[in-house]
């Protein structure tokens, strides 16, 4: 059964607290997963947080454990946490993300974020945030006309000429060359 977070749990979150450990479990509703009180993981939005009693209740009302802190005893199994990672980075992709970042996010390591990652989808978590960008990049190039450096703005990459560094690593051509390109093509 879950229930509205009291001034002494928000502090032994913050304080990441050992002693209130196994007494309950604190959930966060922006990223779906559960940790124990002490979990290092970055402090969520107070508006965010609701507290489980027991780690089934947390479960049963969908949230996944913590990779971190492995709440309960219970771990999230490696294929639904690269499935998380995917997720966070596809809707945090327009800010600066780093590995460090993401691994805060999704509540694990960066260094063993980034192995499990890179053995179930054969890339690194950056690599496939890099993807992504360019991805969104070659839509903006196609259906509008917005500028390079806009685009680039937008797709989490506000240096122009990393931008099409970055575009043509992937796509080898500038994002002005692959616009006229496909362009011309049409």
């Amino acid at each position: 059964m879950s229930r509205k977070i009291t001034d002494e749990q928000w502090k032994a979150i913050i304080e990441n607290n050992k002693e209130y450990d196994d007494q309950f479990f604190y959930a966060v509703k922006t990223t779906k997963v559960f940790c124990r009180p002490s979990c290092k993981s970055r402090v969520p939005n107070y508006n965010n947080v609701t507290i489980f009693d027991r780690a089934e209740d947390a479960l049963q009302a969908g949230y996944r454990p913590c990779k971190r802190c492995k709440p309960g005893g219970y771990h999230l199994p490696d294929e639904e946490w690269v499935w998380q990672i995917e997720t966070f980075i596809k809707e945090n992709y327009t800010i600066h993300l780093t590995l460090r970042v993401i691994a805060e996010g999704c509540h694990g390591s960066p260094f063993h974020l980034h192995r499990v990652f890179k053995n179930r989808k054969g890339l690194t978590p950056i690599e496939y945030l890099q993807r992504k960008r360019i991805e969104k990049a070659m839509k903006y190039l196609l259906e509008t006309n917005w500028s390079i450096r806009r685009i680039g703005e937008l797709i989490g990459l506000p240096n122009p000429s990393h931008f099409a560094t970055l575009f043509k690593k992937y796509k080898k051509q500038t994002p002005r060359e692959f616009r006229k390109r496909k362009r011309s093509e049409v």
